[in-house]
């Protein structure tokens, strides 16, 4: 039997950070314990039938994705019920541990019971149905000033913020984790979704099934315009390549090579984008924060695209648009006087003189409140800032070194050729399909402060969470005032979001999978 001296040695080893076979073997251990009483809180205390959102009080009197939500709900993106489920499948294959691989099924019964008819996610789930879910639209949607895309209820699918997709992309990782046929036809359903959602020229809408039925302020309903922002046609592209790499179908790249040929296509003459393009191709508008203009942030992006899909199909015609989106954002690069550290470029940019424009506000809530455009780059909005930062220098490293490539040399390695596969195991169990990576240095110091933050109920409570004023009602004050010009929330009647600067606690499904990461991260490099 270990004594309390035993363990208490062991501490002072670990906080030294002597490097011995023992420390490694006990602090591995303490690892692997407070991995999974963490998470056996939070899969056992704190999912509603396997799914998440993204902050609660520590009572459960409230609760938050995004938006506030009902105890009924649940939320898809963020932190929420999706990444929670990769988070899930990384712990099981760190520690092979079945209880992570249960916990992940949980959350993709959670998923599939979200997922909509025609095959894609909305922003929430909410196990009380759509009559419940209405209701949140017409009151706590609704009176969310700034977050327009919820003051709306659609009854479709949705690409933002990369929810279909990455449901998609963990529903297919369910499927390959142990070959289980049972996630096959939600899978199947969620793949021809993004299938038969693709406009024939290769772009995707923001929304699927096409709706046109929500015009705010004058401006059309823009959820059917072809999307950049958020990365819509990117993230089915990328989901389609993975799916063509460990399903192997020959009907994945017909749309993998339209969707990249949407880029060609959809940039302006003068080299830019926009965030939204209408169905002539023009630069369209979308959230009244979000006028018809073109984006330097979005341009550098694509452009940066441009060159990807030269690396991955060969053909050099992607790198035409590549130049002139480089001058483009050479033009439109703020004056000295303008600029703000990193942030060199105005985040909107009219199309008709190439000025820079800023989006401010007038009011205190989304009954009285608007949005409007002018060129002052003073007061600028605080949740979506009016100016952005374009490594335009990278931009041209880049293109002077992938120029300068043959189509054969650059497109070597493309996922998309004709090739043998080479390595040890299949395809199935090789890729990472996790759309982010965390690998990095492991430090110590910080494993022994993860292991102690974890309380007596076995929590990792944080501070500073996102919340939000509780519904109370439509707005009544009618006053255009400046005083919430550059705040993230309005009056006590807006339910946006904000950060609480106070020391109360929460739980928080993101603090969970940022430090159950590091952990896994250590158990990976120990088992090296």
């Amino acid at each position: 039997m270990k004594t309390a001296n035993h363990y208490l040695l062991l501490f002072i080893i670990l906080i030294v950070g002597l490097k011995l076979d023992a420390q490694e073997k006990t602090s591995k251990e303490q690892v692997l314990g407070t991995m999974l009483k963490a998470t056996e809180f939070m899969v056992e205390e704190v999912s509603t039938n396997g799914g998440y959102v993204w902050y609660y009080m520590p009572d459960f009197s409230r609760q938050w994705g995004e938006m506030e939500a009902y105890k009924t709900m649940i939320w898809m993106q963020g932190a929420g019920t999706i990444g929670m489920g990769h988070l899930f499948l990384d712990a099981y294959r760190a520690t092979h541990n079945e209880y992570y691989y249960e916990a992940a099924k949980k959350a993709a019964a959670a998923v599939i019971w979200g997922q909509s008819h025609e095959g894609g996610w909305n922003y929430m789930v909410d196990f009380a149905g759509d009559r419940s879910l209405k209701q949140w639209y017409n009151t706590i949607g609704k009176n969310g000033w700034r977050l327009e895309e919820f003051q709306h209820y659609y009854g479709n699918s949705t690409f933002d913020d990369d929810v279909t997709t990455d449901a998609t992309r963990f529903l297919l990782r369910m499927y390959l984790e142990k070959m289980d046929p049972s996630y096959k036809p939600a899978l199947d359903k969620a793949i021809n979704f993004i299938l038969i959602s693709q406009y024939p020229n290769g772009g995707w809408p923001q929304r699927y099934p096409l709706m046109y039925d929500y015009s705010k302020d004058g401006l059309p309903d823009y959820s059917s315009f072809y999307t950049f922002n958020d990365d819509v046609i990117w993230e089915n592209i990328n989901l389609l390549i993975q799916c063509y790499l460990v399903l192997g179908e020959q009907r994945f790249l017909d749309p993998i090579y339209r969707g990249m040929n949407f880029y060609k296509i959809s940039q302006d003459s003068c080299g830019a984008w926009g965030q939204q393009v209408d169905m002539e191709m023009k630069a369209a508008s979308a959230r009244t924060y979000e006028p018809a203009a073109y984006l330097p942030g979005a341009t550098s992006e694509n452009t940066f695209l441009l060159m990807k899909f030269y690396e991955l199909t060969g053909d050099k015609s992607f790198l035409d648009g590549v130049p002139k989106a480089i001058s483009w954002l050479e033009i439109v690069k703020l004056p000295a006087d303008k600029i703000e550290k990193h942030r060199t470029h105005s985040t909107f940019v009219d199309v008709k003189t190439n000025k820079a424009i800023y989006v401010h506000r007038k009011g205190s809530n989304v009954k009285y409140g608007r949005y409007y455009v002018d060129e002052d780059d003073k007061n600028l909005l605080s949740h979506y800032y009016g100016k952005s930062g374009v490594p335009l220098q990278k931009l041209k490293n880049e293109y002077n070194k992938i120029s300068k490539l043959t189509p054969e040399e650059v497109s070597k390695n493309s996922p998309l050729k004709p090739a043998q596969f080479k390595n040890e195991e299949t395809p199935q169990k090789y890729y990472n399909l996790n759309r982010f990576s965390f690998q990095f240095k492991v430090d110590e110091a910080k494993i022994i402060e993860i292991i102690n933050a974890l309380d007596n109920q076995n929590r990792w409570l944080t501070t500073k969470a996102y919340i939000s004023n509780p519904y109370i009602g439509d707005g009544v004050k009618t006053e255009l005032t400046n005083d919430y010009n550059s705040t993230r929330v309005g009056d006590e009647t807006d339910t946006s979001p904000f950060r609480n600067k106070t020391n109360q606690k929460y739980i928080s499904t993101g603090n969970y999978i940022k430090n159950m990461k590091f952990l896994i991260n250590y158990l990976n490099a120990t088992n090296q």
